[in-house]
């Protein structure tokens, strides 16, 4: 069972919202190479409001994807795309139900 997770919301600088829809949709193929990462999912609320929730067997490869390729392009970009700096949480999962 997956015990960790990460939940990442994001707000878009107006004008830049189809970018980080953008960016979200491209970073996939950035966390399929991760081992760790047991779930990964970017999402959309509305015209500016995104988020990314992903998912951990431990903290090993939690601490993997916050040090991976997706955590150094949102940084890097953030000043570009996001109206505030993105607010990471890192809740425990309670329960889960993924594909086996």
């Amino acid at each position: 069972m997956t015990r960790f997770a990460l939940y990442v919301e994001l707000k878009a600088k107006q004008g830049r919202e189809e970018d980080v829809a953008s960016f979200l949709a491209n970073a996939r193929n950035l966390v399929l190479a991760e081992a760790g990462t047991v779930a990964w999912f970017a999402v959309r609320f509305d015209k500016t409001t995104f988020a990314i929730f992903d998912a951990f067997n431990d903290e090993a490869g939690r601490t993997a994807h916050l040090n991976g390729a997706v955590a150094a392009a949102l940084m890097a970009n953030a000043a570009d795309l996001l109206a505030a700096p993105p607010e990471i949480r890192q809740p425990a999962v309670l329960a889960d139900k993924l594909p086996t």
